[in-house]
């Protein structure tokens, strides 16, 4: 970790490293929200007034990891949606859960250009109503989302996903995701660290964990709209930080 936090001291200015996914994508001009702000202190930091933000913004009240617009949107936001459809395909025989225990879950999710998406993460047919309540509240309170299934993207690092059929990574162990009962958002912003091992490989410019850019996770912030459905975060572990990663299980 020490090692790692001192190469991305010594990171020099220039193009990032993953050329087809930017390191902070382009988008409208945002604030991220940060524990004490005030819509009438960002107005003034931006030379806003309180009056646009609002009407920009659709809401009053800030929220810690929210994204909060600068400029007028072409359209305000359509309001979150949710629908589920069953899986038949059987799974490989080695996996531990049959299709027919799984869920597609189809969300609405604010992206990092601003506007509404569709997409969908897989989860135990137990897990629905949770994981959807998790992902109205991120909505509503303007978290982004990077990109989710069925988008295409050169970089699968990237993704928002819930069910893997996998194990461990280094293990004969099965992942939680394999049971369905695990997600992980926004990997490339809320990376995996293990002593000097970091998942995924391009995401050093988002160790300084007391900063604040679009789509990382904050304890005080989108973390509570997850753990309040009852998963817990990778975040809170001592071994090793898990930042993307929520299960029911607390693996």
């Amino acid at each position: 970790m020490i090692r790692l936090l001192a190469a991305l001291l010594l990171l020099p200015p220039g193009p990032p490293a993953h050329a087809a996914l930017p390191l902070f994508p382009p988008g409208p001009p945002v604030h991220v929200v940060r524990p004490g702000d005030t819509l009438s202190g960002v107005a003034a930091r931006y030379g806003h007034r309180v009056a646009d933000l609002r009407k920009w913004n659709g809401r009053a009240a800030l929220s810690v990891d929210g994204m909060l617009r600068l400029t007028a949107p072409a359209a305000p936001l359509p309001g979150w949606r949710t629908r589920i459809e069953r899986l038949t395909a059987p799974e490989p025989e080695h996996c531990p859960l049959r299709a027919t225990d799984l869920r597609r879950i189809w969300v609405r999710h604010l992206g990092f250009d601003g506007r509404a998406h569709d997409g969908h993460l897989t989860m135990h047919r137990t897990l629905v109503r949770p994981t959807q309540r998790a992902f109205a509240t991120l909505y509503r309170r303007r978290f982004p989302i990077m990109a989710m299934p069925p988008a295409v993207v050169p970089d699968e690092t990237v993704l928002t996903l819930g069910y893997e059929c996998r194990y461990v990574a280094g293990t004969k162990t099965w992942s939680q995701h394999a049971y369905g009962r695990a997600f992980d958002i926004n990997p490339r912003q809320n990376p995996m660290i293990r002593g000097d091992y970091l998942d995924p490989p391009n995401s050093a410019a988002w160790l300084a964990r007391d900063a604040h850019h679009p789509g990382m996770l904050h304890a005080n912030g989108a973390v509570t709209a997850v753990t309040r459905e009852g998963f817990t975060w990778g975040g809170h572990w001592t071994t090793l930080k898990d930042y993307m990663h929520f299960s029911t299980t607390g693996r």
